[in-house]
């Protein structure tokens, strides 16, 4: 549960390298996170209206009383978790001795599947420019 929050204390350290747990539970709890607060945004929105448009969402949720607060706060720990997922983001590339310049690959269309492909693989065994094997491995 702790490597859940390492992202958290090396908030802008991109040098190093992160394990897949801690990067996949990183994420979980962005998705726990930003689910629990989009869960009470449309809570205090109230019913929406089937077939509604994204517009008709939009106004619905900007005019209903009560969903200023969850925005506010779905929009600040955006801001504020930025940060952390690009470095937790970075140093998982570094553990398969990738540049973090890879993450330029969601710029183009397929380049996410490649990157995830990447977050899925397991780190280069040992040392590697970019630090010590965060698992303890040596070369064998």
């Amino acid at each position: 549960m702790a490597s859940m929050f390492d992202p958290l204390r090396q908030y802008a350290t991109f040098r190093g390298r992160s394990r897949r747990k801690e990067y996949w539970l990183w994420q979980l709890f962005l998705l726990l996170l930003f689910g629990v607060l989009t869960a009470w945004l449309f809570g205090q929105a109230g019913p929406i209206p089937e077939g509604a448009t994204p517009e008709e969402m939009n106004a619905l949720l900007m005019e209903a009383p009560g969903t200023t607060l969850p925005v506010a706060l779905i929009a600040l720990a955006s801001l504020g978790l930025f940060l952390p997922s690009l470095a937790v983001s970075v140093r998982r590339l570094h553990d398969s001795d990738k540049s973090g310049w890879w993450l330029l690959l969601n710029l183009i269309p397929v380049g996410g599947l490649v990157l995830l492909i990447f977050y899925l693989l397991d780190g280069t065994r040992g040392p590697n420019r970019h630090g010590p094997d965060p698992k303890g491995r040596t070369l064998q």
